[in-house]
């Protein structure tokens, strides 16, 4: 008899794959969380995959007796109660290596388009690029360019660590800060088998405040914020912030009011506070550049995180 998969929120082709060549029945229906329950139940399922759009609660958990792993398609988990699954004999997986890449890249994406205003060039050429042409190229002449400058990076684990790469290979300084992690060595792979690797120690938080160009936060959901309004009036005036981690570890408020009175220049923000209906007034601002959670939503990303999720299932659910 197959063990039946249910991916909520979807999987990849090749993860598929894997799993139906391995005697697993892999369903990739999307069902509503209010009818999720039943749906488990009256289909006999037994491993839950989701991603951010699904929660599995102690409400769910405690009514699908026969779940034997729930797994979620990246790396955070807040939408999971991750002990008390476990507590309960049920695996609880995630894929915290598949999409590290892909979400570093998002970051220089943001930031790439914030030194040279492309954000915002991107809204107004349509509307005045015909008939304000050499008002909107002044506008936009003072870019600046990532060399040389400092990136301070919050949260070093598997996204961090990418991020840095890609910052020591554009040629910018690195600072960061994590609770976990003092000292590190970081390898740079390049072609023609070039290597060169670069070692890096922690910085005290209100050090790398003060002394980073621009900030990306790559830590987990938090219960208190860690961009709040005292960590924005330490930053170097006119610096820069990504947040491509968790909604809720940045006060957006006093974000706005920093882009306001010129204490930052530009945000690059993926993820929000109250997802999936941001603020309005964020949304609007134009020194935001915006992406909708899209971090590890790369064809290559999802191609891992499915192979990897497959894998864990194989081994641990037969």
């Amino acid at each position: 008899m197959k063990i039946k998969v249910l991916a909520n929120d979807g999987i990849s082709k090749s993860g598929i794959d894997m799993l139906e060549n391995n005697n697993y029945d892999v369903i990739t229906e999307n069902v509503s969380q209010h009818d999720l329950v039943e749906f488990i139940n009256k289909n006999d399922i037994s491993c839950l995959l989701v991603r951010s759009a699904t929660t599995a609660r102690k409400e769910l958990i405690d009514s699908c007796k026969n779940l034997k792993l729930i797994g979620r398609g990246g790396v955070g988990m807040d939408n999971i109660d991750v002990e008390y699954a476990r507590k309960k004999g049920i695996h609880v997986i995630n894929t915290p290596a598949a999409s590290s890449h892909s979400v570093a890249e998002l970051v220089f994406s943001h930031l790439f388009s914030c030194v040279r205003f492309l954000h915002d060039s991107n809204r107004n050429m349509p509307l005045d690029g015909d008939s304000k042409f050499k008002v909107l190229k002044k506008n936009y002449a003072k870019g600046n360019e990532l060399k040389g400058k400092t990136l301070g990076i919050i949260g070093f684990g598997r996204i961090g660590q990418e991020t840095a790469k890609i910052a020591l290979g554009i040629g910018m300084n690195v600072i960061f800060c994590d609770k976990f992690v003092d000292e590190i060595k970081i390898n740079l792979d390049f072609a023609f088998d070039k290597n060169i690797s670069f070692n890096l120690k922690a910085s005290e938080m209100s050090i790398l405040l003060k002394n980073s160009d621009y900030i990306t936060l790559h830590v987990p959901a938090q219960k208190d914020f860690v961009i709040g309004k005292n960590e924005f009036g330490l930053m170097k005036k006119g610096s820069g912030l990504i947040n491509a981690a968790r909604g809720g570890v940045v006060d957006e408020n006093s974000l706005i009011e920093a882009l306001d009175n010129g204490q930052l220049s530009f945000a690059g923000i993926d993820t929000f506070e109250n997802e999936p209906n941001p603020s309005v007034k964020l949304l609007m601002h134009p020194k935001v550049s915006l992406t909708p959670h899209i971090g590890a939503a790369t064809i290559e990303a999802q191609d891992r995180i499915g192979i990897e999720l497959a894998n864990q299932i194989i081994s641990l659910v037969k």
